[in-house]
């Protein structure tokens, strides 16, 4: 069975209040009491205006676990039409679940009090949030299920507070290295926030409003070819192996910092676009025969402004280039959620009453973990 599938309800949950650029150590907290060096550079350079955290501004303490504010966002896609107990499929997707076991997905669907239902998690980095999308989009086309949900979700910050690094700082003084955190772990406290992302996926469209048709969801993957780039649960040892967090000691946890999220700066940015634009779209053209000149919007989730204009070279480089003023992205006021970006750019434009039938919207959702890519090509209906 190969059955059409609608995104019928799209929704959002941003915690607490916006926050501004100066006041970001204000809630994350100064690494051994000193202003960063790398914060102003690379909030210049990723061009994000505010962010959200689930931590209270005052106490540091987090308000919101992933779990609960996954729940939220699904909890808004809910009416008396559209009642929990009608979900038989819920997929969700996060870099940074709450615990390593039970899953995301069942933590949530005990949040939501959902029962009987298929629960699904994928894990991940940026494209978990896609991967679960695609699972529930597959789910229905099989005829498996009429209606499932699925979601995006990160929180972050409680990974990037301060005394999250004073144990390795300290210890980078006492040996005579830079005081500063190594920038590959730092520069990352400036561009990542949290949010939660959430869909409704149905067999059938909306009959009082737009819906989005699925045409298509393409993944590709090159880890084959290429090293690991943005890691969690690891220490990198000097010959450039990662030692995973098990085999290490509880003492070392803490010494090596190993839970941190660390990103290789150098081999990002020499290698994010040819591995995440210009091979998968030249052959993600070529297989769905696609013309530039059909896309209405072109919804990116980039993590930075930095790369906007490299994407768009990018892409005139294998003759599809889609003209910026047709780009869709909220980074700077929303920022950089990660596996949940793609939902909430979605959710913004969906009800912002820019869509209007027969328009196509070509996202594209790149991961650095170890260079991945999806594109999905969606139609107002």
């Amino acid at each position: 069975m190969n059955n059409s599938v609608y995104i019928t309800r799209i929704s959002s949950f941003l915690p607490n209040n916006p926050v501004n650029n100066d006041k970001i150590e204000d809630v994350l907290g100064c690494i051994d009491g000193k202003k960063s060096r790398a914060k102003n550079i690379v909030l210049k350079s990723n061009g994000i205006k505010q962010r959200y955290y689930v931590l209270d501004p005052k106490t540091r303490k987090p308000l919101y676990s992933n779990a609960s504010m996954t729940a939220k966002a699904v909890e808004s896609l809910i009416d008396e039409t559209i009642p929990l107990s009608s979900i038989t499929c819920l997929a969700c997707g996060t870099t940074t679940p709450d615990y390593l076991m039970p899953n995301h997905a069942l933590i949530t669907q005990g949040e939501l009090g959902l029962t009987g239902c298929e629960a699904i998690a994928t894990s991940g980095i940026c494209l978990s949030g896609i991967t679960a999308m695609k699972y529930a989009y597959m789910a229905i086309s099989c005829g498996e299920h009429q209606r499932a949900v699925c979601t995006g979700s990160e929180v972050v910050s409680l990974m990037m507070r301060a005394e999250m690094f004073e144990k390795e700082s300290k210890d980078a003084l006492s040996i005579q290295e830079k005081p500063e955190l190594a920038f590959g772990k730092d520069f990352l406290r400036w561009m990542l926030s949290d949010g939660a992302g959430a869909m409704l996926l149905e067999a059938n469209s909306n009959t009082s409003n737009i819906s989005l048709k699925v045409n298509w969801i393409d993944m590709l993957s090159y880890a084959g070819e290429m090293p690991t780039c943005m890691v969690a649960g690891a220490y990198k040892t000097e010959d450039g192996f990662y030692q995973p967090w098990k085999e290490l000691t509880p003492v070392e946890f803490i010494s090596k910092n190993v839970f941190a999220i660390e990103q290789d700066v150098k081999l990002l940015n020499e290698n994010i676009i040819l591995y995440t634009v210009e091979k998968p779209l030249k052959e993600i053209v070529e297989k769905h025969k696609l013309n530039m000149d059909d896309i209405d919007f072109f919804l990116p989730h980039y993590s930075s402004e930095y790369f906007r204009d490299k994407l768009f070279q990018s892409m005139k480089n294998i003759g599809f280039e889609i003209p910026q003023n047709k780009w869709f992205t909220n980074l700077t006021t929303k920022g950089n959620t990660g596996s949940a970006s793609m939902y909430i750019i979605l959710e913004e434009l969906f009800n912002s009453g820019k869509l209007s039938k027969g328009q196509k919207l070509l996202c594209y959702i790149p991961e650095s973990g170890r260079f991945s890519t999806a594109f999905m090509l969606l139609e107002v209906v």
